[in-house]
């Protein structure tokens, strides 16, 4: 017997983008948001991808969204791939994946009501009748947390975390298999992440939904995610269960994040390890893209690239010396 396709299969995805001319006698440069990135994810769990800022995170987000198409390699969902099939075939399938971004300020329009702001994806899939619109509004608002006489108000009416909860009942409204979410809790107080993200876990378990959460917050990722995938330049340099990357970090990156992670200790400062030369996304490099950061690196590394290869059972790193670097000690409070 043959195993079921996985639910959601990105396979060897890239994406250049030309950047403008410089000089007439020369051709035009390029950025390189996404090299050769795979990734799976079964119906019902939760990817995390994780980096900086420009390590090619919400990039990811817009092509498994099939908001942008690739320069090559292919996002497949429940089968179809996104980027093979028609125009009125791609409009039909987006009832299955729906999306939840960053600002819950900007992503809501201030002139609409919250009614036919989360109606919106709804209505632009089918037509359904007045009464019958309100009354899947209302439930859906209710999922969320708000009442039916939110309805009729305005987004300057609601808190940030209020207006989360509204973007969130927007990608529930047509009932979806997937979701997005893009740095979905980076704009709200400590105190109300919390609730957006027990909110998140909560309509996991009431509804089976698949989650992929863009973050640069490690945390956030171990609070939600089963598996987590580290992105450098547009690569991933790690990939494995929060407990993995937590306990056993097999890429220098990974541990530079987790060191990153504030931590209560009054008068205590850890320096990251390493120079921190961030490498350009418009110009090829032999080996790894890590190296110039990297206090492990030897000639090696700077001259061929690591692929990812499998360091434990379900760990993945790219990373010629990943077992030196699981050795390293683990800093108390990583996990966040």
């Amino acid at each position: 017997m043959t195993a079921a396709p996985p639910f959601l299969e990105v396979k060897d995805l890239e994406q250049r983008y030309q950047l403008p001319r410089e000089h007439l006698f020369r051709p035009p440069g390029e950025v390189r948001a996404l090299n050769g990135v795979s990734a799976s994810l079964e119906a019902g769990r939760s990817l995390g991808i994780v980096g900086e800022s420009g390590s090619g995170k919400s990039t990811f987000a817009r092509l498994v969204m099939a908001l942008e198409r690739p320069t090559s390699g292919s996002v497949t969902l429940q089968g179809r791939d996104l980027n093979g099939i028609s125009a009125d075939e791609l409009r039909r399938a987006r009832r299955d994946f729906q999306m939840v971004f960053q600002d819950p300020y900007g992503s809501l329009d201030p002139r609409q009501t919250i009614a036919r702001i989360v109606a919106e994806p709804l209505t632009a899939l089918e037509r359904v009748d007045r009464a019958t619109l309100r009354g899947r509004v209302s439930a859906v608002l209710r999922q969320v947390g708000l009442r039916e006489a939110d309805m009729d108000k305005y987004p300057h009416e609601f808190s940030g975390g209020q207006r989360q909860r509204i973007a969130i009942a927007r990608a529930l409204i047509t009932q979806p298999k997937l979701i997005v979410a893009d740095e979905p809790v980076s704009a709200l107080d400590v105190s109300v992440q919390a609730q957006v993200l027990n909110l998140l876990q909560d309509l996991q378990e009431q509804f089976g939904l698949s989650y992929i959460l863009i973050s640069h917050d490690l945390a956030v990722v171990n609070l939600l995610c089963d598996e987590i995938a580290v992105m450098y330049l547009g690569r991933i340099v790690e990939q494995g269960r929060p407990e993995d990357l937590f306990e056993r970090g097999a890429h220098p990156y990974t541990r530079a994040l987790l060191e990153a992670v504030p931590r209560a200790r009054p008068g205590s400062v850890r320096r990251r390890r390493g120079a921190q030369v961030v490498a350009s996304q418009s110009a090829s490099t032999s080996g790894c893209a890590y190296a110039a950061r990297c206090p492990l690196a030897d000639r090696h590394c700077r001259e061929t690239a690591p692929a990812l290869r499998k360091v434990g059972e379900m760990h993945l790193a790219a990373c010629h010396m990943a077992e030196k670097v699981m050795t390293w000690p683990v800093l108390s409070g990583e996990a966040g």
